[in-house]
Order: structure tokens, then sequence, then C-alpha cells
């Protein structure tokens, strides 16, 4: 898939306040200011010094929306230059611990046992969050392929599962965290919180999660 599968809804964050603006309030202050000058009363001057402080805090205030504008205009460029490293990331496979989309073959996960664990239980939750199996795996960071069987033995229906691990010592347990897996990333969403991928199932993650990408097999 190439670049054009990404998102058109990665639009350009909203620019700051055009610089002719910021020109316009600037003239309009400055006739104030000749307008307050006119009228004062010539036995009550108004100090010198009122004047400056006026002068600066707008001078201030005009180099404060400059600056932020300035902001906004890196924030879209870099943006923009993110979505297109991403780009290359799409038809690939991505390791994250992203609920699984379990389609009725087996999913391999990634799973990592916390030190000092003798036992790990594989935790699954369908996606409104009932708790449908609990499986004992070996304690080993060795990939497991997960055949998609429910609390009974028979294969869980298609859908999204969040898949967590439960390491124990002593028959406690000492943590608890969810599971990494591999799947295709089809989409990348640009937006005010980063960039985002979406998965097979329709799955998002942020591009952040990634800990692994690697070519599609199969």
């Amino acid at each position: 898939m190439d670049v054009a599968s990404l998102s058109s809804t990665a639009s350009t964050p909203a620019s700051a306040p055009p610089p002719a603006k910021i020109t316009s309030d600037f003239n309009t202050f400055l006739r104030m200011l000749t307008v307050q000058m006119q009228n004062q009363d010539p036995l009550k001057p108004i100090d010198s010094a009122d004047y400056a402080v006026q002068l600066a805090t707008f001078s201030g205030v005009e180099q404060q929306v400059r600056t932020n504008q300035l902001l906004a205009d890196l924030q879209g460029r870099f943006q923009q230059l993110g979505m297109a490293e991403m780009a290359s990331w799409i038809g690939k496979e991505a390791r994250s611990n992203a609920p699984v989309r379990y389609t009725g073959s087996p999913v391999e996960l990634s799973p990592n046992p916390a030190v000092g664990a003798d036992r790990t239980v594989l935790v699954v939750k369908d996606a409104q969050g009932n708790l449908v199996s609990r499986e004992e795996i070996p304690v080993s960071a060795a990939p497991y392929s997960w055949l998609g069987a429910g609390a009974n033995g028979s294969p869980l229906p298609p859908g999204n599962y969040a898949i967590s691990l439960e390491s124990l010592k002593a028959g406690k347990v000492i943590d608890s965290r969810p599971v990494e897996h591999y799947a295709r990333v089809i989409e990348a969403r640009g937006g005010t919180g980063g960039t985002k991928l979406v998965l097979e199932g329709g799955i998002e993650v942020p591009a952040s999660d990634v800990t692994a990408l690697r070519a599609p097999r199969g």
C-alpha cells in the first residue's frame, strides 16, 4: 500500500492569527495612544514613563503572538514529516500491546514474564471487558501461539480481545501487563495527540507504542 493510503483526516493544524491582523492591532493602539496624548490635560500631563510601559506591554504581546504563530507552523511541518515517515509502515506488521484481532486463526503473542515468576497466565477479555478465558502458559519470553480458546476450550467468536499476562510467584500475582503481538498496519492518522496507526480490525494504537516492525508473513 502506498502513501495515498494515509488518512485524509490528517489535516494541517489551524494556524495562528495572520501577521496582517497583528499589524492592524498595533496601528490601532498607536492611534489610540496619539489621541490620548492630544487630549491630555496640559496642567497634568501623563508621565512619559506610562507611555513607555504601554508600548512595552503591547510590544511584548505582539512578539508572543508572533512566536505562537511560528511554533504552530513548526508543529504542522513536523507532523507532516512524521506522516511521511509513517507511510513506509503501511502494509508491515507492528508489534504493540493493542487488543488482539482474532479471526479464527492462531495469533502469535510475545509474552514478557516478570523476573522471578514461577507461573504465568493469559487473561483474555472481550471487547465489552468480560473475562472469557484464563490460560496458563510456560514461563518464557518465547513467542506463544494463542489458539483463541474460551474457558470451556471451544473457539471464541471472531472479534477484538484484550489479552494480558499475569505473572505469579508462590501463588501471588506479582505483575500484570498487556501482551504484545504483531498486527498489520493498514492506515496512519495524524492529529493533535500525535500519529496513530490503524491495525487490522480497526484497532488504533499510538505510533509511539510500537516496539518492533517486521515484513508481513504469509
